[in-house]
């Protein structure tokens, strides 16, 4: 044999075997920033539906106090029209 056929059937496996371990290590490098990345749009969501979650609540409770008012004043009416009566 030759000792160029010699040196390219001992390389040739040999850089078979690097290359799959590298393209196995770049796909563990990428899938570990589109879990980092999906875990942040994550994260965001929350703050922004915990924050969206508040301003209902604030709003709830002005409704509330409104409804609280609303049914004073609808006694008083009902009041003045049973005196009427």
């Amino acid at each position: 044999m030759s000792e160029n056929v010699y040196l390219l059937t001992i390389c040739l496996p040999l850089g078979t075997i690097l290359l799959v371990f590298g393209m196995r290590y770049y796909a563990a490098v990428m899938q570990a920033k589109a879990s980092l990345a999906h875990q942040e749009a994550y994260r965001q969501m929350a703050a922004s539906m915990a924050s969206s979650q508040a301003a209902t609540t604030a709003m709830l409770s002005s409704i509330d106090a409104a409804m609280t008012d609303i049914r004073s004043r609808m006694a008083a009416v009902e009041k003045i029209l049973k005196d009427v009566e």
